[in-house]
């Protein structure tokens, strides 16, 4: 098991080694991390453009595609409906429970 407080077992000179050794492996990883990211850049654009390019297909589609015919409406303006009638005078109850 590791110690977390295992660079105070270490001496200054093997201290410095293991930075040094430490540097050394992201310094060669690096060049690695380097070209994943140019790769993931290149895939994220290429996948831009796609979207672009299906967004302007659909909008040309819908430019090309005949207008939908509408209902032809009647000329007379419609009448307006006549207010509702009072159905009775006589008052509702609520049956009560005896």
């Amino acid at each position: 098991m590791n110690n977390p407080n295992q660079h105070e077992d270490l001496s200054p000179e093997e201290l410095e080694d293991k930075k040094e050794e430490m540097l050394e492996f992201y310094e060669n990883s690096l060049r690695y991390l380097k070209a994943q990211f140019e790769y993931e850049k290149v895939l994220s654009d290429l996948d831009e453009v796609r979207f672009k390019r299906a967004q302007i297909q659909m909008q040309y589609a819908m430019m090309m595609a005949p207008p939908e015919e509408e209902e032809e409406l009647p000329q007379q303006s419609p009448k307006p409906k006549p207010a509702a009638k009072p159905k009775s005078a006589k008052k509702r109850v609520l049956k009560t429970e005896a």
